[in-house]
């Protein structure tokens, strides 16, 4: 009976962060969408950190090279063994030759730090090289910052799912996120250390990066998008994290193992969040997530699994304007949250140690 009693409560201290956290969503700022062409906005440097992305870079240069408001594209090769400066010039973009990081570097905040070096604009935004954005995005995030009066902003965009299993694996990965952070747009951030944000896809003021030390702060980082919100946040900047799905599109992963072990690694947050809290988060995600349907199969459901039952249903299709594709793998996405699970508990217990290979995560943290 003890055991009982004490599994109740935990179980119902699980349930009220969850609801706490998608009660976020309830009141959300409006999406990025495109800016009057007759606002004057400033040069925009566009920055794509690369290493191996010969055959993924070009639909994105396609996209941003000549696109409204757009100066410059620095694609920064961070020691590609493919065809990925090919590709880079036949864009007509500026390559930048990464060179070796220094110590105490992470492999991508490094070659970040070398796109912020050769900006010049007066905005630079970030990109991912699995990112698809609309010709009119750089415009959109850059007339939305001016108009928040943000200094960072970073974006959540739509994903694109080629396979079925992708397609039931994602939402059960993106689902424990939800149940932990606020969603991109949410108005009650909640406190700067558990602010998040996407660095798939993030604008700043070059000058104000720049004077707040660039990346060095979070150069060692390998959740590099979420320790650099969190550093800007807590300095009194005006950090923003907003839906952009609307113009923005990004494919990641081919398969459901591609995410599991990708964006598994980065899933539980290692080095923004302590071991404590990453293992806090993940008996949440285990207990609200997870449990319910089992003890439902079970025949051992109680009206709290119920109640999370729904929950989990309704963020199911709160979610599903994030997804290109979706079809019956995501609708049977629930049946997923186990092997969910199970990637949030490696990311809790194992330190992601490599960016492609070099120092720091290939994935950020909504991948």
């Amino acid at each position: 009976m003890k055991a009982h009693a004490l599994g109740l409560v935990a179980r119902s201290l699980a349930a009220g962060i969850v609801v706490r956290n998608v009660a976020r969503a309830a009141r959300r700022a409006p999406p990025v969408r495109p800016a009057s062409d007759d606002v004057e906005l400033g040069p925009i440097t566009i920055v794509v950190p690369a290493r191996d992305e010969a055959t993924r870079l070009g639909p994105l240069l396609a996209a941003v090279v000549g696109a409204p408001g757009v100066s410059q594209v620095v694609v920064v090769d961070d020691e590609s063994s493919d065809g990925t400066v090919a590709v880079a010039v036949d864009a007509g973009t500026e390559v930048v030759a990464g060179s070796a990081r220094p110590a105490g570097w992470a492999g991508k905040t490094w070659a970040l730090q070398q796109g912020l070096d050769a900006s010049w604009g007066t905005w630079t935004l970030f990109l991912d090289a699995d990112t698809r954005p609309d010709p009119a995005l750089p415009r959109a995030l850059v007339a939305r910052c001016v108009e928040d009066g943000l200094d960072l902003l970073t974006v959540g965009g739509r994903f694109d799912l080629p396979t079925p299993g992708l397609r039931w694996l994602h939402p059960a990965l993106l689902t424990t996120l939800v149940y932990r952070t606020a969603p991109p747009g949410a108005r009650d951030h909640g406190p700067v250390h558990r602010r998040v944000g996407n660095g798939q896809c993030m604008v700043v003021r070059t000058a104000t990066l720049r004077c707040a030390g660039g990346f060095g702060a979070v150069a060692h980082h390998t959740v590099e998008d979420v320790a650099l919100v969190r550093t800007m946040a807590g300095a009194g900047f005006a950090v923003g994290f907003l839906d952009a799905g609307e113009l923005l599109t990004v494919r990641a992963y081919e398969t459901a193992a591609d995410a599991w072990h990708g964006w598994g690694r980065s899933l539980a947050l290692p080095g923004v969040d302590g071991r404590a809290r990453r293992i806090a988060g993940l008996a949440t995600i285990a207990l609200a997530q997870a449990l319910p349907l089992l003890r439902l199969i079970a025949r051992r459901a109680d009206i709290l699994d119920i109640a999370l039952l729904a929950v989990r249903l309704g963020t199911l299709a709160g979610t599903a304007r994030a997804y290109r594709q979706r079809g019956l793998a995501y609708w049977l996405s629930p049946l997923a949250d186990t092997v969910a699970v199970g990637a949030l508990a490696r990311s809790t217990f194992a330190t992601p140690r490599s960016w492609r290979g070099r120092g720091g995560p290939g994935r950020s943290l909504t991948a």
